[in-house]
């Protein structure tokens, strides 16, 4: 496993997005134990979930919980283990995916999140989504208070744009220490947030990172003519076809190249796929070792290219 940096902490160079373990089609209890235990086998130290990670209207912090749970369970050692949450959404009955940002709101998230992961302090605990209806500055503000009482170590921002990371930079400084935007082959609409995420020394996550390469459950509805442009393998064996032949002549699977791929886009970027399998997640482990040459970057780079 090779590893990044993130807010002065080392962490595996591919971590594991935890949802999939908790919201529909989720993998029964040992399963999803048993998924998260290969990833600490295969060396990943950074585990992302948040409180809304559960089926609608349902057991809010499952997965946080489930997350707590692997960890206490692992034979192995977990001290250099980074658990990331995320607060500010919620999954009502209907499930839709809302957004509250309050101060008030977030506050009382983290303290909950903090007594599920059964922590002394949250390592890494990110606003999930900015708040429309809530200053955004209000919100981050709240992440700062989290700081400066010792709830939260590290603060991140999720789903922002450039100009609220630096509105956030302002506000939190040296303790705001990531992004984590959607991106991926498919979806490529974060660069100018990926570029400055590096210009200012945060950690890059990249949720949903095999769009394109296979689907996320956030990713919208599958097929070659989705508009994300994720969907099969016959879809992306079309405009992401690249990506395979690369993988074929590595001998590794699509994946693992989409995610190498994506650690060459910057220092600073660490990808999060998800994983409800035990051989998923170290197949995706794997690919912190596959280096990719210049002339494979060539061939994928075309490939993710925004068209007209």
């Amino acid at each position: 496993m090779r590893y990044r940096t993130l807010g002065g902490l080392r962490v595996s160079a591919v971590g594991l997005g935890a949802m999939p373990l908790s919201i529909e089609g989720r993998p029964d209890e040992a399963r999803a134990l048993a998924t998260v235990h290969a990833a600490l086998d295969a060396g990943v130290t950074l585990l992302d979930t948040a409180d809304s990670y559960h089926l609608p209207g349902d057991e809010p912090g499952h997965n946080e919980q489930l997350v707590a749970r692997a960890l206490a369970t692992y034979g192995g050692d977990t001290a250099d283990v980074l658990v990331t949450t995320k607060g500010g959404r919620g999954r009502p009955a209907d499930g839709t995916w809302t957004v509250n940002g309050s101060p008030r709101r977030l506050k009382a998230a983290a303290e909950a999140s903090l007594k599920r992961l059964g922590l002394e302090a949250i390592g890494l605990y990110q606003l999930h989504k900015p708040d429309p209806a809530v200053p955004f500055e209000d919100s981050v503000g709240a992440l700062r208070d989290l700081l400066d009482a010792g709830t939260i170590r590290l603060a991140g921002i999720s789903n922002t744009t450039a100009d609220q990371i630096r509105r956030a930079h302002a506000i939190l400084g040296d303790r705001l220490v990531s992004v984590q935007n959607q991106y991926s082959p498919a979806v490529r609409d974060s660069d100018p947030e990926l570029l400055l995420c590096a210009e200012l020394g945060l950690a890059f996550l990249p949720w949903s990172p095999l769009g394109g390469i296979s689907r996320s459950s956030l990713d919208g509805p599958s097929g070659p003519s989705s508009p994300s442009g994720s969907g099969s393998e016959k879809g992306s064996q079309g405009r992401f076809g690249a990506f395979h032949t690369v993988a074929r002549e590595h001998g590794v699977s699509p994946q693992q190249v989409c995610l190498a791929w994506l650690s060459h886009r910057s220092p600073t970027v660490i990808p999060i796929p998800g994983a409800s399998r035990p051989e998923s997640i170290r197949d995706s482990a794997g690919a912190a070792d596959l280096v990719l040459t210049a002339e494979d970057l060539a061939r994928l780079d075309p490939a993710t290219a925004h068209r007209p």
